[in-house]
């Protein structure tokens, strides 16, 4: 008599039916949750140019339907200008003096224009995070790094067009440029190199800061002392001893020389030197700190 019993396919091993097997993973993606697992694709350096380019100009639509983020661009030059020159320069370069004074403060308004711009990269990285954008961004196959980036290009951008209504304005009110034409864009170029320099700073300052307006106010606590503890606008020989010897070291007072001597004329090498130095510097240390914030948080 038949006992009923059904024989099985496959392999037998002695410890129950076999498992069907699993389809195999799509090539190209790592196991999930094992150590090969990548949060990041790998990116060729053309792909990589790809999405700095695509996210700039999506950076740069964003200014389009928002053009009050101009704003200070356009308005910060003329207001600093105006200000420094007509209520602050009869008395730092004593009365009747003002045309001089516009020879040695607007090379100097180089550098601040491009430190004050630099912050606005902090408080709009911070915004994007508050938004969600750059969740989305993250959850893309683009490299990390791309997404900050291309907010500097843009900024560089910017900056660019503040530097050209601030040499406007200077011309406006008399300036002489005693160089070439050549030297007045190189004291442009230092500018804006070492700005974006430091926007890396307020990049890491934006993604570690809860909220647009604790960016702000950490950047403040920088801007100032740097900005007003330096040659910018008045000479080091006319301050105390101790704040002579900060602004010896503090890099604004280096970039100002620098343009100053690339407008007027003088010598050029260590002050120039000093401010690529700078510029490296802080490229190299918060760059890598910027990007690693931004994988992580």
């Amino acid at each position: 008599m038949s006992t009923g019993t059904r024989t099985t396919t496959g392999p037998v091993t002695g410890k129950g039916p076999a498992a069907p097997a699993k389809d195999p993973a799509p090539a190209g993606t790592a196991p999930a949750g094992g150590a090969g697992q990548r949060d990041e694709p790998r990116i060729g350096l053309r792909s990589h140019l790809r999405h700095i380019g695509a996210l700039a100009r999506r950076n740069t639509l964003q200014i389009k339907h928002d053009p009050e983020s101009m704003f200070d661009v356009l308005l910060m030059p003329v207001i600093f200008t105006l200000l420094f020159v007509y209520v602050f320069g009869g008395a730092i370069s004593g009365k009747g003096n003002q045309d001089d004074y516009v020879n040695y403060v607007i090379p100097g308004l180089m550098a601040m224009m491009g430190m004050n711009i630099a912050m606005a990269v902090g408080t709009g990285v911070n915004d994007d995070f508050k938004k969600g954008v750059m969740d989305r961004f993250r959850s893309m196959p683009i490299a990390r790094a791309s997404v900050l980036i291309a907010k500097i290009v843009v900024e560089v951008g910017r900056m660019t067009v503040a530097m050209v209504i601030l040499l406007g304005m200077g011309f406006l009110l008399g300036l002489d440029v005693r160089t070439s034409f050549l030297e007045v864009l190189a004291a442009m170029g230092l500018s804006i190199v070492f700005g974006a320099s430091l926007m890396w700073v307020f990049i890491l300052l934006g993604i570690a800061m809860p909220n647009p307006q604790a960016v702000q106010g950490v950047a403040m606590l920088v801007l100032m002392p740097l900005q007003f503890g330096s040659s910018i606008f008045a000479p080091p020989s006319t301050m105390p001893g101790w704040l002579e010897t900060f602004t010896e070291y503090n890099p604004l007072s280096n970039l100002a020389d620098a343009a100053r001597a690339l407008v007027n004329g003088g010598p050029l090498a260590e002050p120039i030197g000093v401010t690529l130095a700078w510029t490296v510097a802080i490229t190299v240390v918060t760059a890598p700190l910027a990007v690693a914030r931004f994988r992580k948080s």
